[in-house]
Order: C-alpha cells, then structure tokens, then sequence
C-alpha cells in the first residue's frame, strides 16, 4: 500500500470514527450498519424504537460488539421522564428534580448505580445523562425536571454523585449540556436559543455543576445548541471553538474547565444547527470547533446518510476547514473511550440494579 493510500484510509476511518449515527430495529443490526462498524465507525445511539426487554437489547448491542468489541453504545437514561430502557411504562427511578428536592446524596449515587447496572446488563455503554443544567427559566420547554434544581450548588453535588454511581458500574457518564441550558426559553430541537448573561454569571451559576462534574471525573460532557454572545456572537456552542476549545479544554489556569474527555454534540440534526448550517457542514464544524463524537439521531440514520457525511468532514479537511490532527484527535478520544469502556464492562461487577428506595 502506498502512503498516499496509507494517509487516505486513515483520513477515511478518522472521519467515521467521529460519527455516531442511530438505526431501526429490535432484533437485528442493519448491515451496513456491522460493515462501517468494521470500517472504523466507534459508536451508535439507541433510542426506544431500539428497545423491547433488557434481554433483547443485550443480544442486539452483542451484534454491535462483534462487528467491532470496544464500540460505544449510548443512550439517554436520564430517569425520570426521559428513559429509553422503560418507555412504554415510564422510568422505575426518580427523574433529577425528585432527586434534587429529596437532596440525598446517597439516594442520587444509588439511581444512577441503579441505573448503570440496567445499562450494562443490556450492553449499553455510555449515558447521555445527567443534566447538569441549572433551570433558571421557569419558562425552559426543554430542561424543566430534568434539572436537579435552581441552585448551583445543589445541581453540582446531586450531577457528581450521579456521575460517581453511574461510572461505578462501568458506564461512562455524559454531563450535559454544555455550558448550560437552563436559563432559555427556546428549545433547540426546534430554534437556536440565545442565552444574554456575562461572563460573571457564567461562571457562577451555569457552569458551577460542569466544573464539579470534571472534577469528579466524568468520561464526556454534551455540547448545547445554544448562542451565548458573551463567548461568541455567531455560533451556538456545539459549533463554537471559543466555547469548546476556549471554555471547556482550556486549562483551569486559563479560565477554563481542563477537560480532557469526549466531547459529544447534541444531536446534529437539531433545528439549532441544521436549519441555518445543513447537516454535513454542522458536523465538519462541530469536529473544527472541539467535538470529538457527532450523535447524528433524531431519526434513523442510513448508511447512504452515513457516508455523506464521512465525505463532507474529509472534503473540510483538504479544504482546509478542518485540520486533519483536529480530526486525527477526536477519533483518538473515541476510541480511547471505547477502550475504556471494554475493560470498565468487563471489570464491573454486573449484579442486577435493585429499584431505588422510596423517597417519599
């Protein structure tokens, strides 16, 4: 093999390797979806067209670990109203506002145990939860209960004892949605909400759960579709390098966070972003930006959709757009995350998750 061809599959499995798309079905993963497993593509997202028992979903997300043993399978398991695993009977756990008024932290630390065990029994490997947004907006369509509360540090103690539980068990936690989108009456799924606070309050209130949620440990944060001026007038988070790159990898000694984990975006075809950008573009510029996992999801991906995508991030890069190392690095925490995950799964001690306590 030439080392143009060389330079070229890498370009190839590091474009894919960055994309984690959804897919239909229950009992088997679609073929295309194994082959560009093989291919270098590090992770899918299960939604609850995926999910019929804990049994099913354990010998489908075992296809996925054939085609490729240190995939990332995620899922949001938030409890409360948002759960994939129960969905047809709502969640078995307190969602985070219970938990945040209950105010224990034990009880928090035990949900989210709870929760982990549930994952890993059905061969789920990273949680998109929790939100560590603070809903500062009574008015908030989107966050709402799905926030520990108002107080800064009420949400920071209640996210790192969720964060603790849940990677106890060998999942990895996804803290979301950076840098907070609680004070917004606009839901990004729809429009791009523009959140008009200073750098004080930023820091202060938004991102006081983030900060403690890096502390602890947390495996990824979830960018927000979302525009703070402040940081950037132009872009909403998930495309901004000043908030990904500036904000959340910066050192602590540069005013950032120092966070040095995977970051996951937001669901890319989210109206925020794929109204004004497209899909393709969003994707090569939320890699640019300091993305390192694209969740390509709210409808069933295809492998035609796939490999456009994979296209359009390698055509940024020989445009220039994107820098090849940008790329080469954002695969590289994906797939160090899958390693990571393979070996947790395989070290945690999968005992069935018992229903939390009444908090009653």
């Amino acid at each position: 093999m030439t080392t143009t061809h060389r330079a070229t599959d890498t370009l190839t499995r590091d474009a894919l390797a960055v994309l984690q798309p959804t897919f239909a079905g229950t009992t088997e993963a679609p073929a295309w979806l194994l082959r560009q497993l093989e291919n270098g593509m590090t992770g899918v997202g299960l939604f609850g067209r995926n999910v019929q028992s804990t049994a099913q979903l354990a010998a489908l997300t075992a296809q996925l670990r054939a085609a490729n043993p240190e995939v990332l399978v995620a899922t949001d398991e938030e409890a409360g109203d948002v759960t994939r695993l129960e969905l047809i009977g709502g969640s078995s756990f307190p969602g985070n506002l219970a938990l945040g008024a209950a105010d224990d932290l034990d009880l928090t630390r035990e949900v989210a145990t709870a929760i982990g065990h549930r994952l890993t029994e059905a061969g789920v490997t990273v949680n998109w939860a929790p939100s560590a947004d603070i809903n500062t907006d009574p008015g908030n369509p989107v966050i709402g209960v799905r926030s520990f509360g108002q107080d800064p540090d009420l949400v920071a103690r209640h996210t790192v004892a969720f964060v603790e539980g849940l990677q106890s068990t060998g999942v990895a936690a996804c803290v979301k949605h950076f840098p907070g989108h609680g004070n917004t009456s606009v839901d990004s799924h729809l429009a791009l909400p523009r959140i008009d606070i200073d750098l004080d309050t930023l820091h202060s209130r938004e991102l006081v759960p983030f900060k403690a949620a890096v502390a602890a440990g947390t495996r990824c944060v979830m960018s927000a579709h979302i525009l703070l001026p402040v940081l950037d007038p132009d872009r909403p988070g998930t495309l901004s390098p000043s908030v990904l790159t500036g904000l959340l990898r910066a050192p602590e000694a540069d005013g950032g966070l120092g966070f040095d984990g995977v970051i996951y975006s937001d669901a890319i075809e989210m109206k925020a972003i794929e109204a004004v950008h497209g899909l393709a573009r969003g994707c090569a510029l939320a890699v640019a930006a300091g993305a390192d996992a694209i969740c390509v999801g709210g409808t069933p991906s295809d492998e035609d959709e796939v490999l456009t995508l994979r296209d359009a991030i390698i055509q940024a890069v020989r445009d220039g757009d994107l820098s090849e190392e940008r790329l080469h690095d954002a695969a590289e925490r994906v797939r160090a995350l899958g390693r990571w995950t393979a070996t947790a799964r395989t070290a945690a001690t999968a005992t069935p998750g018992a229903p939390a306590r009444d908090i009653g």
